[in-house]
């Protein structure tokens, strides 16, 4: 059974750092590009960023670029987040996504694959 299974979220404060993990099962996710969404309370769900099967490549969204930065171990079939400077806009469930078929890779992709989510919310 193939899984993503996100972790690291919680409550923390603004301007603090969060690490989301994503660690996938079933399967080698390594030529898989890999994606993040977020989707907060009463609103669409948003594109965070994604990652090349390399991780040589990402892209990211405006609202993220320069504080989050998404890596990847494909030796240990996971992906990270690391987010740094948070907001209270960034409170959200953040998601891990798998795409099999990239190039290319980023927002508008269909992704195969879906985790759980897992819950970060930021005070101010």
């Amino acid at each position: 059974q193939v899984q993503l299974v996100e972790s690291g979220g919680g409550l923390a404060q603004a301007g603090a750092s969060l690490r989301l993990s994503c660690a996938a099962s079933g399967r080698t996710f390594s030529s898989d590009a890999m994606g993040w969404f977020r989707q907060a309370p009463g609103k669409e769900r948003e594109f965070v960023g994604a990652t090349s099967w390399s991780g040589s490549g990402s892209i990211y969204a405006d609202s993220v670029k320069g504080r989050f930065t998404i890596s990847r171990d494909n030796a240990k079939n996971t992906v990270y987040l690391q987010m740094n400077s948070l907001k209270p806009e960034d409170t959200a469930v953040y998601y891990c996504l798998a795409d099999r078929y990239p190039p290319p890779f980023g927002p508008n992709v269909e992704y195969d694959y879906w985790g759980q989510g897992t819950q970060v919310t930021v005070s101010s």
